[in-house]
């Protein structure tokens, strides 16, 4: 196997190989036993100085990273811009500069331009991750996903994937097909039509109209969360009439020919598309994702910083 990243950037799945996905399941392998002993803390990145810019609202993410990074023993710089001088009209590039004169080595980023990572990476020295650009890519949520269905179900050459919701605003979707595939796994998309990007099926994956027969194909159903605050125009009548036809509940799964593994990269509206008893339910592994993205971090900032010469 591979002991080192094909690149020195994470700006997207569709821009590393399945070597390098395979590397950082490995890798988190080995971090996620690091995270459950008396003390979580390893020297790896001691010398390492990262920033975490984050022009767009996260919780999870933004958690998830800097937990990443402190358990690594890196020096953390957090940037939020909403308290920044980008609200002065100061650009992109020129922030990062003035960040990286502070002598930082990697970057965290989450921008709600789609390629804001790939431009700055053009531009300066340091590692960049992609912590989510618009609607275009969330690369390491789509590796702590496909971590956790490997957790789950072994090898996914060959196994059923579904993801089910608004797939038109959702940067998780698209780095998941690309994840997925890589990994030799089938992928249906499942929603509303107006909620379905117009070339999907471009990208090689199924399209189904049908959450029932969906339900039925699959062995794991990812569950996407309505994107209210990315649509500036109605996409579906009302969240009750998405509910009634795309929402997951405990009756419908119940009345499955099988069990399916559930997932979901929060936030969850629960009620909307998931209900609570489907959440908190046998089938779901939501809390694992969440334990699994700070391993999974945690390899992603390793490896890249391994590869800094």
């Amino acid at each position: 196997m591979e002991s080192s990243l094909s690149t020195k950037h994470l700006l997207g799945i569709k821009y590393i190989t399945s070597e390098d996905i395979r590397l950082i399941f490995e890798t988190a392998r080995q971090f996620k036993e690091v995270i459950n002993r008396p003390i979580k803390k390893v020297p790896s990145l001691r010398d390492i100085t990262i920033a975490n810019l984050f022009f767009e609202n996260s919780t999870r993410t933004k958690l998830s990273f800097e937990l990443a990074e402190k358990r690594l023993s890196a020096d953390v710089i957090n940037f939020s811009a909403a308290a920044s001088s980008v609200k002065k009209g100061e650009t992109l590039l020129d922030t990062v500069n003035n960040i990286l004169s502070m002598k930082v080595d990697m970057l965290v980023m989450r921008h709600p331009a789609p390629g804001a990572p790939m431009f700055l990476s053009q531009h300066i020295d340091a590692s960049i991750v992609n912590a989510g650009d618009g609607t275009h890519e969330h690369p390491t949520q789509a590796l702590l996903d496909g971590y956790s269905m490997n957790e789950k179900l072994g090898d996914l050459e060959g196994k059923k994937i579904l993801i089910v919701g608004d797939i038109k605003h959702s940067r998780v979707a698209l780095s998941n097909i690309f994840c997925l595939q890589k990994l030799g796994a089938t992928v249906r998309v499942c929603g509303p039509p107006t909620l379905l990007p117009k070339h999907i099926k471009e990208l090689g994956v199924e399209v189904s109209y049908n959450i029932r027969d969906s339900l039925n194909w699959c062995d794991v159903a990812n569950i996407l969360r309505i994107q209210l605050e990315r649509q500036d125009v109605k996409y579906i009548p009302s969240l009750r009439e998405y509910s009634q036809y795309f929402g997951i509940n405990k009756a419908l799964l119940d009345s499955l020919d099988k069990e399916i593994v559930i997932m979901h990269p929060g936030p969850m509206n629960r009620g909307v598309e998931i209900t609570s008893d489907v959440a908190d339910s046998e089938h779901s592994i939501i809390l694992q994702q969440v334990e699994n993205g700070v391993a999974i971090r945690m390899a992603v900032l390793f490896l890249l910083a391994g590869n800094r010469s």
